[in-house]
């Protein structure tokens, strides 16, 4: 719960909601792309996605895991564990995980901190061309400006935290 404040997903207040509704509205609603990917290393590519969509409301839909593994990359690595993959490619099932249950917002959290140079662009445009095909808002956190600099609409940490020192206008 928030120190102070609403949080509001689709127009669901998730602060009167318990745990369990507020945990089922996350998975419904938001889709998690972490720094360090969490896939679970005794399941394969296609089993991470397939996953993350027994927490939602639906049901598992291989046909849909495959469909996102394979607009990633992946159609040839579906059966392949997180040891069997590259940090690349790690990243892609994160992001393909990510999109499993439809979400109405993807959020980023240094999704190229954990690659190589050779792979940042491509989770990039993935993030961005994916998302903007299938109409979700993206909110991506990064330190890095070349990865900031490739989004239309940039807000900076630190001002937010400028705002929030400054006194109330009287």
């Amino acid at each position: 719960r928030p120190d102070a404040g609403r949080v509001v997903v689709d127009g669901l207040d998730l602060t009167r909601l318990d745990e369990g509704r507020r945990d089922r509205v996350r998975a419904d609603k938001l889709g998690l792309v972490f720094q360090q990917f969490n896939l679970l290393p005794g399941f394969t590519a296609l089993e991470n996605v397939l996953v993350a969509m027994t927490f939602a409301s639906g049901r598992p839909d291989r046909w849909r895991a495959t469909d996102l593994l394979a607009s990633v990359g992946l159609a040839q690595r579906l059966h392949h564990k997180p040891a069997q993959l590259s940090t690349g490619q790690q990243q892609r099932v994160a992001v393909a995980r990510a999109l499993a249950n439809r979400p109405r917002a993807v959020l980023a959290d240094e999704p190229t901190a954990s690659i190589d140079a050779a792979h940042q662009q491509q989770v990039i445009d993935l993030l961005r061309n994916t998302c903007g095909e299938q109409g979700v808002a993206l909110l991506v956190v990064t330190h890095a400006p070349e990865v900031a600099g490739q989004f239309p609409r940039r807000l900076r940490l630190e001002d937010f935290n400028r705002a929030a020192r400054a006194p109330a206008p009287r």
